[in-house]
Order: structure tokens, then sequence, then C-alpha cells
């Protein structure tokens, strides 16, 4: 997936806190692929980073996989055509929740 093009359903937007840990709030819009299976029976999560506002949708480019190693399911991260992030980047914006998991990302750069 790492350099598609996708859409994404936002369900957590930017602000909004996690529907049972309500000590996780979003500080970045968060929601899934419509279509696109994940090894947990649903459809695939993703982050949407570089944009500082609430979203209902988004289509942008897939720049990392986080791989979450005690975890079945894998997030990726979507992002602004041309705007690409270091691993370091990605996990400081997504580390409110991958902060519980043992993970691994994987980017375009």
């Amino acid at each position: 997936m790492l350099g598609k093009i996708v859409s994404v359903i936002i369900d957590r937007p930017l602000g909004s806190v996690h529907p049972l840990y309500k000590n996780i709030v979003y500080p970045v819009n968060y929601g899934y692929i419509l279509g696109v299976m994940a090894n947990d029976g649903e459809e695939q999560d993703a982050y949407v980073v570089g944009v500082n506002i609430p979203l209902k949708e988004f289509k942008g480019k897939v720049i990392a996989i986080i791989h979450r190693k005690n975890d079945v399911e894998d997030k990726l991260v979507v992002a602004p055509e041309g705007l690409n992030l270091s691993k370091e980047e990605i996990l400081k914006a997504v580390s409110f929740q991958e902060k519980y998991f043992e993970t691994e990302i994987f980017t375009l750069i």
C-alpha cells in the first residue's frame, strides 16, 4: 500500500475522544479505508497526518505503514500528496495511541 492514493472515511476526527478510552484525544484525523479489509476482519484503519482541521473524509497518499508487533492489525499513515515525514515525525504524531503497542514503521523515505 505504500505510495498508493487512498480515500479515508474519518470516524474519529481531530479533537475527538476515543469511544472506549476517554483519556485518549485524537490529535490527528483517524478513520478507515472503505473496502480494504485488515487482518482483524474490519476495514483498514488509517491515520491522516499533515491536515490540522477535523475532517469527514480525505484523499491522500499512504506514506507509512505502522506494523504492530503485538496486535493483529497494521495501521496506515496517509498524508497530502507531496508531504513526506520521517519515522520520528510520524511516531510523534501517532504516539498518543501507538505508545501502547510495540511498533515498527515502514516509510517511503
